[in-house]
């Protein structure tokens, strides 16, 4: 983003405005911390502010510091339209395409409003008047904190603001474990927690709270774990069967992808979830090192994402994706192997 950009946001910023938050369908911990870090800076400069997500999100973020005043589209569908339609600006964060809001593509697309994106995924479209997009980031809220920073905004961070920033940066870089994970990353954590941020208790709220349910489903994808070792690659399917018999909650597979990729030996690691209602398979897919699942899931299952974090979907039932999957890991023998 340029000098120019951030004063030219500056100058929009300065009066009142009209502003809408989205996050992508699905929303995870990065993208509701985000907007939400980036709704109460926006509050408490005197704006009027909403922030709407696509669908609902799952229930280990439903403690964060006005995330009861988030509207879902779904529910609350005329309302949506009405508030985006009137918007000003609206912010896009954590996602690098329109599409990636589901049904909210073709309002946010045609809205009059000036749009502003930050994100750190690949290869981001160009539908914005001003575009902060970092693949280098390690998630959307540390950008925000960021932006904030180029707006010299950063003595504005109180509690609530820092609290939601914290999430998105512990969630996205798998409690800081990650290769994106920085020096800088970790100077911001500590500015965070100086502003407030109950490091202990975040984690706490967000890992801490499993229900007996999500454990069982946990136990089941761990039984159906595959491992191919001549390739380094491990996956995990889950049934509709399977998660309705174990009462699945939306997040309730939330990073059990990870545990394939924690097997000694193993580079490669997917997740194949069931969902009949969308008459897909869910994809989620993470690798170490330099094996790119980004460009795996933009080939062969019309997802994307991270070099070492990406999702994807397939429109074959799950034994044919299993089967499909299983066909195009020969061709990555090599990078595999290496």
């Amino acid at each position: 983003m340029t000098k120019s950009d951030i004063s030219e946001i500056k100058q929009l910023l300065s009066t009142p405005k009209k502003v809408v938050i989205v996050p992508h369908k699905n929303p995870d911990g990065d993208a509701i911390g985000s907007t939400l870090g980036l709704y109460h800076y926006l509050k408490n400069t005197a704006h009027e502010v909403t922030i709407i997500a696509p669908n609902d999100y799952p229930d280990f973020l439903k403690w964060m510091p006005a995330e009861n005043l988030i509207v879902n589209f779904e529910f609350k569908n005329a309302q949506s339209l009405k508030l985006i339609e009137e918007a000003e600006l609206i912010f896009t964060l954590d996602f690098n395409a329109l599409h990636r809001t589901g049904a909210m593509a073709t309002p946010l697309k045609n809205a009059k409003a000036i749009k502003i994106i930050i994100d750190h995924h690949q290869q981001p479209e160009d539908y914005a008047t001003f575009m902060y997009s970092d693949v280098n980031m390690c998630s959307t809220c540390e950008m925000v904190y960021h932006f904030l920073e180029m707006l010299d905004a950063t003595d504005a961070i109180n509690q609530a603001i820092a609290t939601c920033l914290y999430v998105g940066i512990m969630t996205d870089t798998g409690s800081f474990r990650f290769p994106s994970t920085t020096s800088t990353t970790h100077r911001v954590i500590a500015e965070l927690i100086d502003k407030g941020a109950n490091n202990s208790q975040i984690h706490n709220n967000i890992y801490d709270s499993n229900s007996y349910n999500k454990l069982q489903l946990l136990g089941r994808a761990l039984n159906n774990l595959k491992v191919i070792p001549e390739l380094h690659t491990a996956y995990i399917t889950l049934t509709q069967n399977e998660l309705n018999s174990h009462n699945f909650k939306k997040g309730d597979t939330e990073g059990v992808v990870n545990y394939g990729l924690s097997i000694k030996g193993v580079k490669f690691a997917v997740i194949f979830i069931e969902h009949q209602q969308e008459h897909i398979v869910k994809i989620s897919l993470r690798s170490k090192g330099d094996f790119d699942v980004n460009a795996l899931a933009r080939e062969h299952f019309s997802g994307g994402g991270h070099i070492n974090a990406a999702g994807g979907r397939s429109e074959l039932n799950l034994e044919e994706t299993i089967t499909k999957f299983i066909s195009i890991l020969p061709s990555y023998k090599k990078e595999l192997q290496s």
